[in-house]
């Protein structure tokens, strides 16, 4: 996320260890009374959803959720193991989830949730993965989450294809 903030006496500009940045600038705007500041957000990620859904499903189908050689003791995180992830090999988790495409997909009760993504709803049993990963069945969840991007990249092409008729 960048966010831009204004303020009519001081001029500078600040950047964040997570990404986000403000920015103040001098100069007066109509509507803004002295000592006001304008904020602005921007979100960082703007890859193509679609994209993003087939990469994932890619990755997954080759593989990319199995033990890692280096950490073999330690179990992989759907969506938080992957490029998918806005952090991505980035235990510090700069990136709140909100900025992440795949909070559209979580209801807005379980947006507040540590990982939301894992709150999903994959199918219509309502099942998640973080149900799923409680199961401890790794083919399973991946089953399960490969059905729910399938699904759901042939929405967006339909919903691609209906648009530009």
């Amino acid at each position: 996320m960048q966010i831009h903030v204004r303020h009519p006496k001081t001029h500078r500009h600040i950047s964040c260890a997570s990404g986000v940045q403000f920015r103040e600038q001098p100069g007066e705007r109509q509507g803004l009374g002295q000592g006001e500041m304008e904020v602005m957000t921007v979100d960082k990620d703007n890859r193509d959803i679609l994209n993003l859904l087939q990469d994932e499903l890619e990755f997954i189908e080759k593989g990319g959720y199995g033990r890692s050689v280096r950490t073999p003791w330690k179990p992989t995180s759907t969506f938080q193991d992957s490029l998918t992830c806005l952090n991505f090999a980035d235990s510090s988790r700069p990136h709140p989830c909100d900025e992440c495409h795949l909070i559209d997909f979580v209801s807005p009760e379980s947006r507040a949730a540590e990982i939301p993504c894992h709150r999903i709803a994959l199918n219509d049993a309502g099942e998640t993965i973080e149900d799923l990963e409680l199961a401890d069945n790794q083919s399973r969840t991946e089953g399960a989450v490969k059905a729910w991007l399938k699904r759901e990249i042939k929405r967006l092409q339909q919903q691609r294809t209906n648009t530009t008729n």
